[in-house]
């Protein structure tokens, strides 16, 4: 199963951040997936590819030429393709996933979780979907969502296909990564 991470070029302020990363990316690893990823060799990103690669798995970084001249690809990926902007990134990352997960993260992450969302309402995509709500972090927008739904921005069934868990073997078993009995 190839699975893409989107999360943060930053490690964010508290250490359970990159704790979740680097469990998250172990646990992709060591269930012989692939990680498809935003091909960063910084933050959270940095971490999960490490992590997954650490643990056995593949990892398939897919970045903008832009991002990999100012030097954050990582270059010891399994694969690396570079493209020439970000609508691309996301359209590969897309073409090669079977479930999404965000993790904490910034504008992009929450771009990238926005523009997969509407791909799935507009049915461009079939893909599972969850959200890694460590430490929280995505409370607020969570509630923002609900808010759109009560207030008829969002069909009632928009936010059913959004898998939340806060720690990473949950939320892996919720997407169908890998079964309730497994490590």
């Amino acid at each position: 199963m190839n699975i893409c991470v989107f999360c943060g070029s930053s490690t964010g302020s508290e250490p359970i951040y990159k704790e979740a990363a680097h469990e998250l990316g172990t646990l992709i690893g060591s269930s012989h997936h692939t990680l498809i990823y935003g091909g960063g060799n910084v933050g959270l990103m940095g971490i999960v590819a490490d992590a997954t690669l650490a643990a056995g798995g593949k990892v398939v970084g897919v970045i903008p030429e832009f991002l990999q001249r100012r030097e954050v690809a990582h270059n010891g990926l399994t694969q690396l393709e570079v493209v020439d902007t970000m609508h691309q990134r996301k359209q590969r990352m897309a073409e090669m996933t079977d479930a999404f997960i965000a993790m904490p993260g910034g504008w992009g992450t929450l771009d990238e979780l926005a523009e997969i969302l509407t791909w799935r309402q507009l049915g461009l995509i079939q893909s599972s979907i969850g959200i890694l709500n460590t430490n929280k972090f995505f409370d607020h927008l969570l509630a923002q969502m609900n808010l759109m739904t009560r207030h008829g921005f969002l069909g009632e069934g928009s936010l059913g296909v959004l898998k939340v868990e806060q720690q990473p073997h949950q939320l892996l078993t919720q997407l169908g990564v890998f079964s309730v009995q497994a490590g």
